[in-house]
């Protein structure tokens, strides 16, 4: 019974020594294997410190990437903010400086070129009218600094935003340079500002609206048609709703002027009168006529060349900066823009040598550039700033002249 009994203790004590190094090679393998096991750890990707699943999708700028194969796949959209870019000019010493600006942030260049501008190239009736020079005595002289505001205060008007709504050419002429020149030529008794959403919504032949247009029709429609104040006919929150229809009648006198119909969008502006004006004409491109243009006759409008970097001016005068990206070609486009010139001016640069310079008003806001406006180069063409500059008369019958 003794030896029987040392017999089982002694198989008890092996198998217990048995099953005690088989747990402890388990203990040694578990961890690894349960690591496998966890797809959650194991599998999916990591950026910037946080774990993503497999098929986890992310934003970053303009372009989405996906979680895929333990690897991210990103879109290679060239985006509207190039933070590079941005860089670039501002260690540059090339006479402006840039800015990130967040209403772009997210959008690709096409996306910009596509919402942000809208004003389809010159067409050959524009490009065929005839220029006129201004009637200041060639003897004039013209001050180193002019903006029109200080002349005639309380009669030019301030940018406005155009948001994602592709129609330069509508806030250009309406709340640009036809609401201005109205009121300069009335001396003052009419300052409304015009509607740009009117035109927008009722002059929607050939694509217009906020897909672009072209200039040439807006100032038809002004001319023909006419258009409300912008407290009459204020801007839609959605510009882009299909229900934006045209929301203003009108009918002729049958001596070419036209009253409204129909009572104002905006229910609290009971005065809907239209405003036309006369028929647009070419001021030239020469930089000296174009100046004397606006001393005395008001604001104009020009047609300019928008690059990449134009949508990140934040101060300064502009001067197109040539991307320094590998793949360049992605980034050698532009697109038509329409803007209104005020003024112009002058600055000594750091050698002493003096910088011409336009001062211009553009439709993305008074958060871009110098509150809504910027300065560009004056006397070079500069993105095309002084090829093709348009102005108008106010329409105003002898009934309407102070």
């Amino acid at each position: 019974m003794c030896a029987g009994y040392k017999i089982l203790i002694l198989a008890y004590l092996t198998t217990e020594i048995w099953m005690e190094r088989q747990y402890l090679s388990q203990r040694e393998v578990d961890p690894g294997a349960e690591f496998t096991r966890n797809h959650t750890i194991s599998e999916g990707c990591h950026r910037d410190g946080q774990h993503y699943e497999e098929g986890s999708v992310i934003k970053e700028n303009c372009n989405s990437c996906t979680c895929s194969g333990q690897q991210w796949k990103c879109s290679q959209h060239v985006c509207l903010v190039q933070p590079g870019l941005i860089e670039h000019v501002n260690k540059g010493d090339y006479g402006w400086t840039a800015q990130n600006y967040s209403q772009f942030w997210g959008m690709t260049l096409e996306e910009g070129f596509k919402y942000r501008l809208g004003t389809l190239p010159p067409s050959p009736l524009l490009l065929s009218m005839n220029e006129v020079t201004a009637s200041l005595t060639k003897t004039t002289d013209l001050p180193e600094f002019f903006i029109a505001s200080y002349k005639w205060p309380g009669w030019t008007h301030g940018p406005l935003d155009q948001k994602n709504c592709a129609a330069s050419w509508a806030f250009s002429t309406a709340t640009g340079v036809a609401a201005d020149r109205i009121a300069i030529q009335s001396q003052g008794r009419y300052t409304a500002n015009l509607s740009p959403q009117n035109l927008i919504s009722c002059c929607a032949k050939k694509r217009h609206g906020c897909n672009s247009g072209s200039v040439d029709r807006a100032w038809w429609y002004l001319r023909k048609r006419g258009l409300v104040s912008h407290a009459c006919y204020p801007l839609f929150k959605d510009q882009n709703a299909t229900n934006n229809g045209c929301a203003m009648a009108s009918r002729s006198d049958g001596r070419g002027k036209r009253h409204a119909t129909t009572p104002c969008p905006n229910s609290i502006e009971k005065s809907n009168r239209i405003y036309q004006c006369s028929p647009p004409y070419r001021v030239s491109s020469n930089e000296t006529e174009i100046m004397r243009e606006i001393m005395q006759n008001g604001p104009v409008q020009a047609i300019m060349q928008v690059h990449e970097d134009f949508f990140n001016y934040k101060t300064g005068i502009y001067r197109h900066i040539t991307s320094t990206n590998e793949d360049s070609e992605k980034y050698r486009k532009f697109r038509t823009h329409a803007v209104k010139l005020t003024g112009w001016g002058t600055l000594r640069g750091a050698q002493g040598q003096k910088e011409k310079f336009w001062i211009a008003a553009n439709s993305w806001g008074k958060s871009w550039g110098e509150n809504g406006y910027f300065r560009i180069l004056r006397g070079v063409n500069e993105s095309d700033i002084e090829k093709l500059i348009i102005a108008a008369w106010g329409q105003l019958t002898s009934a309407d002249e102070p």
